[in-house]
């Protein structure tokens, strides 16, 4: 190829500049309503800080509206900026969910708009978007959004990003590896099972090469068989719906998609030490299975309440299970009061002793905090805890934590 002054021509180059979002969404559940109105103008319910496009956000809920001249009638929402930032420029979309299943939410986008107004710019840490006059109290407290004294705030944001694309033009996607899906079959087809579990009658068949490459307690069972035994192999102390879900995770390398773990939440406190989330973290420990401990730890922590911590601190302890232990002590700790009235305190105390001094360490270390924030009460929780906290005569439910 020849220019006009008939010099060859090198072969051009291009770039492209791409400006996008990075999109993420928040659930953030308000429970107790009708106990947060009253806590003033201008004072808000917080949401846990989530993370979108390399910055925290937070939603702040103002059940006594943000302003007093404005929005004193309504209910106040907003999204903050909650970590450093500056000119952080980003699209909003506020939903109030409809609880009566009928799908008709309150939507506030900010996405629809953004042709014409362009994306939100938010200074400095603390800026926010939202809406004052987000809706009417008297309006939202007979309404479909309002449930069992529960709202439901669904909230998206898209953090604008831009950057020069140099990469080729076409490209070849690469699906998602399969090998679990393929081991899963290899599981349900039994085809080359060479080992058989009775598993209180209950038989399943496995494969020693894939239990031995996952479980080293498998591998150290399989070399001290004597083999005689190999024909069928009996496991006494765990249930068959324990033992399917631990095969399951170890072809693979997953939690059973059952209604039992996707509503774990649903679980009432006496029922817990028997859910299959408990059982199969015990079942972790006894095989030495360290990621399906964590994916059960993960579940079971999202079951934290002040009335069935202790139970999940006690099977924490007895599992070996570092971080939903810590996670547990935490939360005892800055809700102390309200712990050491429920009955799982009284369960700790009597079959856990030895956590109390974990316990009274992890207070002393938030009372530290406290402190040097500036905070202070005039009795502190270490006293409270020290002295036995509540004095009222109670009877104690009788519990037996059964072995997982």
């Amino acid at each position: 190829m020849y220019s006009p002054n008939n010099s060859p021509l090198v072969s051009p180059t291009s770039s492209r500049s791409v400006t996008e979002t990075i999109n993420a969404s928040h659930n953030f559940v308000i429970k107790g309503y009708s106990l947060a109105k009253g806590i003033g103008v201008g004072k808000h319910i917080a949401s846990e800080t989530f993370t979108v496009g390399g910055y925290q956000w937070a939603i702040y809920f103002y059940p006594d509206g943000k302003n007093p001249e404005d929005s004193s009638a309504y209910v106040s929402v907003f999204i903050a900026l909650a970590s450093e930032g500056t000119d952080v420029r980003a699209l909003f979309e506020l939903t109030l969910v409809d609880q009566s299943g009928e799908g008709k939410h309150k939507v506030h986008s900010h996405f629809d708009r953004s042709l014409e107004s362009g994306p939100y710019t938010l200074k400095y840490r603390g800026s926010m978007w939202g809406y004052k006059r987000f809706f009417r109290r008297t309006s939202l407290e007979t309404s479909v959004f309002l449930k069992d004294d529960c709202l439901k705030i669904n909230c998206t944001v898209g953090v604008v990003v831009s950057g020069i694309d140099s990469s080729r033009l076409h490209s070849i996607h690469v699906p998602e590896s399969d090998i679990g899906a393929h081991f899963g079959t290899l599981l349900e087809n039994e085809e080359g099972s060479d080992v058989t579990f009775n598993v209180s009658g209950e038989k399943f068949h496995a494969h020693k090469l894939v239990l031995v490459a996952r479980s080293p307690v498998f591998e150290n069972d399989f070399v001290n068989m004597i083999e005689e035994d190999n024909d069928e192999i009996h496991i006494t102390e765990m249930e068959p719906r324990v033992f399917k879900a631990l095969l399951h995770f170890i072809y693979r390398d997953t939690l059973p998609e059952d209604d039992e773990f996707l509503e774990a939440s649903s679980s009432s406190v006496p029922s817990l030490p028997d859910s299959l989330p408990a059982k199969l973290l015990a079942a972790a420990d006894k095989y030495d299975l360290p990621r399906l401990r964590s994916m059960c730890e993960s579940v079971l922590c999202k079951d934290i309440s002040v009335s069935s911590v202790s139970h999940i601190l006690a099977l924490a302890d007895l599992y070996h299970a570092a971080d939903l232990k810590s996670v547990c002590l935490k939360f005892t700790a800055e809700n102390l009061v309200a712990v050491m009235q429920s009955n799982g305190f009284e369960f700790l105390k009597e079959h856990c002793p030895l956590l109390q001094s974990e316990l009274l360490k992890t207070v002393a270390g938030c009372e530290d905090e406290e402190e040097l924030s500036g905070g202070g009460q005039s009795r502190s929780v270490w006293a409270q805890f020290s002295d036995g906290g509540d004095t009222n005569d109670r009877s104690v439910r009788q519990q037996t934590w059964k072995n997982g």
